[in-house]
């Protein structure tokens, strides 16, 4: 496998784990207000990296006010947006320096590949969040372990 192939596996990994996360917090009884924010973030920030790769403006806030519906719907978007970016890059493009500014203004520079592996890490610390606020909730969290998903074939 090469790297390529190895962010469009992880990419999709991410996609089943955020699924996996909305469909738990479809049918949780107790409050989700801050896994649902949490899981809102995720997407958000996920549109927002493709963004400054790509070098289009800032389409969402970082922390936006999604309900499930919204929340389902901007996994898909993403999802796909990702799959399409991910299908034409080039392993010549990982090097690529992208220049952006963070949330506070600060001009930084990151290369593609480091983005990649940041929008994937970023995600699964979140979901690590949201699972502690249902476990603290009494609820069941979603199981989106990596491994998980690769020895159930639920990615490829």
């Amino acid at each position: 496998m090469d790297l390529i192939d190895h962010f469009r596996r992880q990419f999709a990994y991410d996609e089943w784990a955020n699924r996996e996360v909305l469909s738990v917090l479809k049918t949780t009884t107790k409050d989700t207000t801050r896994s649902l924010q949490l899981l809102a973030h995720i997407v958000s920030a996920e549109r927002l990296w493709l963004e400054r790769i790509l070098g289009q403006p800032q389409s969402l806030p970082v922390w936006p006010e999604f309900g499930l519906s919204q929340c389902e719907g901007q996994i898909s978007e993403v999802a796909a947006s990702w799959c399409e970016f991910l299908a034409t890059l080039r392993t010549a493009d990982l090097g690529q320096q992208i220049r952006y500014k963070n949330s506070k203004g600060e001009l930084w520079t990151s290369t593609v590949q480091v983005i990649l592996s940041h929008v994937v890490l970023h995600s699964a610390y979140h979901r690590g969040q949201i699972a502690t606020q249902m476990r603290g909730a009494g609820e069941t969290p979603a199981y989106t372990d990596f491994i998980h998903a690769v020895r159930r074939n639920l990615i490829e």
